[in-house]
């Protein structure tokens, strides 16, 4: 059986849309990168839709649509090789666009509102060791011909790993930021601030950098430098994450995010409690931190199963 042909988005619906993207943002402090990814999860669904029935939905429409569509569309995109996961965040901003668009248009959603998503099993994170961690850090800083940008590289790293940085919060630093305080307020997900304790290995790592950088320092200019002096791109540090990867044979995983990851379970398994965690790390939920438990768990039952003598 062929599958249905989408049609073009009604204007009408490409309005109605744009409002919801906007009010999310507004309302909710949504980040560019979710906007985009709902704007994606709602259209896709949306064309569909219009190729599912063969003609353009509209507003007023969606008030018709019930859970053998849902089904259609959720079987549609695991089909396309959709994962449950990617799957099940579509299908919540659908819901969340439906129950949106119900309010203005008058219409009963609670059919569509009532499909149930894919269930998923988490995927945990996955941190380096803490001496994997220490050898990124300590090679960072030699994995470059041109001295200030491997001392670049190193200030970077040591960001995600001793400060729990997203690589989009440490790239965002700017010359007003330098010299680092005991503290740093970080601007992260949704437009929230939390304050994060500096620790001097961090602030040394950044004072080396720009101790060799041609860049001067200025407030409003970035800290961290590209090639020509412009921003520096995150593209450019997973670039020096995959050099070091090879380097030390440590496993595709080990990306720049890793050592944010690494940050956490490190912390925990030290006796940090997962309030504070949260804090540092930008949660806006607890249940997104406590995921770092599940890591800790699943160490402990690998370590228990290599050294039992029945292992």
């Amino acid at each position: 059986m062929t599958a249905p042909q989408p049609l073009a988005l009604a204007p009408a619906m490409a309005e109605a849309l744009a409002r919801w993207l906007d009010a999310e943002r507004a309302t909710r402090g949504r980040s560019d990168h979710s906007i985009r990814a709902y704007q994606g999860d709602v259209l896709a669904f949306l064309m569909f839709l219009g190729g599912y029935h063969g003609q353009p939905a509209l507003p007023g429409r969606l008030g018709e649509v019930v859970q053998t569509d849902m089904r259609a569309f959720a079987a549609a995109e695991r089909a396309r090789g959709l994962s449950a996961r990617s799957l099940a965040r579509r299908l919540s901003a659908v819901r969340s666009f439906l129950r949106w668009l119900s309010d203005r248009e008058g219409f009963d959603a609670s059919r569509a509102l009532s499909t149930r998503g894919p269930r998923h099993r988490p995927s945990l994170p996955r941190p380096l060791a803490v001496d994997q961690a220490r050898a990124v850090l300590d090679l960072a800083g030699q994995g470059h011909d041109t001295p200030w940008i491997a001392a670049r590289d190193a200030a970077v790293l040591t960001l995600l790993y001793a400060l729990g940085l997203r690589i989009g919060e440490a790239l965002a630093l700017d010359g007003g930021d330098w010299p680092l305080g005991d503290a740093l307020v970080v601007r992260g997900k949704g437009g929230r601030e939390r304050v994060v304790p500096v620790l001097p290995v961090a602030r040394a790592a950044v004072a080396d950098y720009l101790r060799l950088s041609p860049w001067p320092v200025a407030p409003g200019r970035p800290l961290f430098r590209g090639l020509r002096g412009g921003a520096l791109y995150p593209q450019a540090v997973a670039a020096a994450m995959a050099r070091l990867r090879v380097a030390l044979g440590l496993p595709e995983t080990a990306t720049p995010h890793a050592l944010r990851h690494s940050f956490a379970t490190h912390l925990l398994a030290a006796g940090g409690d997962l309030r504070t965690i949260q804090q540092l790390l930008g949660h806006a939920r607890l249940s997104t931190t406590q995921v770092y438990t599940g890591v800790n768990d699943a160490q402990l039952l690998a370590a228990h199963r290599a050294a039992h003598p029945r292992g």
